[in-house]
Formats: structure tokens, sequence, C-alpha cells
């Protein structure tokens, strides 16, 4: 069978970083307002000139470097972004025609936090049925183009950043999930009935405008530790093993209750999950794979261990993944 495996990870953040202090300067809150409630103290926020595009492409070059390829080497380009610089083209072809790929399959994917998890699972499919054999999957933000900064319940949470990865398709005879390499199983879920909850009030064919992103916090932190739990559990099931066996958790960085909230349901040790909520606060479809090259590159995550990445996000959508690295 081909297994697509992990063989670079990389992340941008924008130059401006932007701690609780600085912000309770324009915003009618305080630093001890927002780490009670989110854990956060810091996020990056975009300056001109730099835009979605721009940071998965400083992601991309990093996760290519990682995998020790050519821009070239790659056939498919996957961006997931609920912030692209246009409505159309698709910011992943500005990211192909920056990387100097003459020609390869280079699209978006739009599930908001979710958008890596359904990337990523797009993305080893393509890989598994022989369509490509070299992927870089992205997730890219600048959600500070999309926040009401005069709701201190929304703007706190957010901020901007890009994060990506290399999958490679590579022949594998071992089917024992204890020791088999690469992406061992994923599942996606959504549910439009829940659109009021967590949304922009804007669009091209509604208002023909951008919109700013509205949410209900308390039912969407209500929904998201049980549907986080319910698809860990349920991915784990497919691939064969127990929430017991993961090495670490990559989860989507949404708010440290959440993640805390989750971990317990799930009876897994804090020391497995991986944070960074605190440093980047939530930057939508980039905090899965930007928490896992923070957690690669500082040595956490190394070759051999078993890793689960989950998100969930506006629509409602959700999912998980199973890899070893």
């Amino acid at each position: 069978m081909i297994r697509s495996i992990l063989l670079g990870t990389g992340s941008a953040l924008p130059a401006r970083a932007v701690p609780n202090a600085e912000l309770a300067q324009t915003v009618d809150t305080s630093d001890e307002w927002i780490v009670e409630r989110t854990g956060i103290r810091n996020r990056y926020i975009a300056a001109d000139g730099e835009t979605t595009a721009t940071l998965a492409t400083l992601a991309a070059r990093a996760a290519i470097d990682a995998a020790g390829l050519e821009p070239g080497a790659i056939d498919l380009i996957i961006l997931a972004t609920a912030t692209p610089d246009q409505t159309f083209p698709a910011s992943a072809t500005l990211v192909q025609a920056a990387l100097g790929i003459d020609d390869c399959v280079a699209f978006d994917v739009a599930a908001v936090c979710s958008g890596f998890l359904y990337a990523l699972t797009v993305a080893d499919s393509m890989i598994r049925s022989g369509a490509a054999s070299r992927a870089l999957v992205i997730g890219s933000e600048t959600f500070s183009r999309i926040l009401d900064w005069e709701d201190r319940t929304t703007c706190v949470l957010f901020g901007d950043g890009a994060g990506a990865i290399i999958l490679g398709g590579e022949e594998s005879a071992d089917d024992n999930p204890a020791t088999a390499r690469g992406i061992l199983a994923a599942k996606l879920h959504a549910d439009g009935r829940h659109n009021q909850l967590l949304y922009v009030d804007g669009g091209p064919s509604t208002t023909g405008t951008v919109g700013k992103l509205r949410m209900k916090g308390q039912e969407v932190f209500r929904h998201a530790v049980v549907n986080l739990a319910s698809v860990l559990n349920e991915v784990m099931a497919i691939a064969g093993m127990s929430a017991q066996d993961i090495d670490w958790l990559v989860p989507h960085q949404a708010n440290a209750r959440i993640l805390d909230a989750t971990a317990r349901k799930l009876k897994l040790s804090p020391d497995k999950v991986v944070v960074t909520v605190d440093r980047h606060a939530n930057t939508s479809a980039a905090s899965v794979p930007l928490a896992l090259d923070v957690a690669v590159r500082d040595g956490r995550i190394k070759p051999g261990d078993l890793v689960v990445l989950e998100a969930m996000g506006g629509g409602f959508t959700w999912g998980a993944c199973v890899l070893r690295i």
C-alpha cells in the first residue's frame, strides 16, 4: 500500500507581536481578564504587505527545506484558509507562483479552524490514490482582517500566522498500527445547523463585503469539548488503537480551557498536549500545523512518535488524524 509520510514541517508568523498589555491600550480588556478566560498572553498581527499568501509561502519554504526537497518536487498544494488574499483565484496558486513551481495541482480549502485537517485528509487521499506524490499542505490566516476590534469577547482570541507540512507517498507493507509510519487514520465531520454560533457576517453573494467574525463563545465551548473528544476516540478506533497509545496530541489552539477540558475528558496527561495558544492565540486553520512545527523543531515530537491532530471550527466542522512520525 501507499502511505502518506510526513517529510517536513514549517511555520511563519508576522513581524509584529502584540502582548495582552498592548491590546489593552485600545480594547476594553486587561491581561488578567484575557489570561484567566483563554490562557492567551500574546498574538501576532499582520502588517500591510503581510498576507495569507505571503505567510503561507514563508511556512512552505521552511517545510520544503526541512524535507530536503526542491520546490519543483511538489505536485500538489492545498491551502486551508478562511481569509484568502482574493475572492479568486485560490491563494494556493499565489504560493505556487511565489515558490517558482511552473505546474502542479493547487487549490484552497475552506473549513475554518478545522481547514488544515480537511486539507490534510484530501492530500492523503490523493497520495494514496496515486494522483499526487509530494504534497504541500498549508494552513494560513490573517484573521486580524475580519475581527471586530470593538468586540472584546472575540478580538482578543485570534492572531495571524501560517504552518505547513510536506507529505510524501511511500510504499509500505507494514499494516501494524504499532509500527507503521505515516497517516494511519483520519475522520472528518460537519454539521451546518450551527452556523449562527460561529460565522462571519458578510460574503460576496450576500452583502458584497468581507464581514466581521461573530461568535457565541459558551455554546462553541460546549460543542468543542464534546466533538473533539468524540472524534479523537473515533479516529483512534479506526486506527486500531486507544487514546492511551498517543504520544502527543496536537489540537487546534482555540482556548486553554478547551484544551484542558478535552484532555480531562480523554484522560490524557496535560504533558502529552502541545500548547501554543499562549504565544500565538487562535490562528484558525494555521494553528495545528503551527503547533506541530513548534513541537517538532523543539525536539518534543520525534521520529516514531504517535501523534494525533484534531480541530473544530465554524460550520461546525471538525476532524482528527492519526500519524506516526
